[in-house]
């Protein structure tokens, strides 16, 4: 099983945004996981394509150890999800409002790997995929 410290470091990110709704996106960026006290900072940035539009992208999360995995969340310390690192493990469903957000991970190609995120709810229906390799 991995450990929050092989996630230390920089990582490319190329990500395809298949939206049944609208116009497919993509972003490409760079991600860096750097240790903040309690565990890693997750820092992407990057440009979003999406329909004709380009814009400049970036997100935010806090990774800590947890129980059999780890906890990811939100950049306020509140909870999003959390996973077992190794092989292809689902991560912990996160509800949002009416919409409902899955993930899976593949970590069989380490250290290249993936997240794919599913989308629903009234106004939403998209798959994200996630590839990510060392920089």
């Amino acid at each position: 099983m991995l450990h929050l410290r092989d996630f230390l470091g920089q990582w490319r990110i190329a990500r395809i945004i298949d939206d049944r709704l609208g116009p497919p996106g993509r972003f490409d960026g760079a991600a860096r996981f750097t240790p903040d006290g309690e565990g890693l900072r997750y820092r992407e940035e990057g440009t979003l394509r999406l329909g004709g539009l380009t814009l400049a992208a970036h997100r935010d999360y806090l990774w800590r150890a947890d129980e059999g995995g780890i906890a990811v969340l939100f950049p306020d310390g509140r909870p999003f999800h959390r996973f077992r690192p190794e092989g292809r493990a689902a991560g912990t469903d996160h509800p949002c409002g009416r919409d409902l957000y899955r993930v899976a991970y593949d970590l069989t190609s380490w250290p290249d790997w993936a997240a794919e995120w599913t989308v629903t709810g009234p106004a939403k229906d998209y798959t994200m995929v996630s590839r990510y390799r060392p920089d």
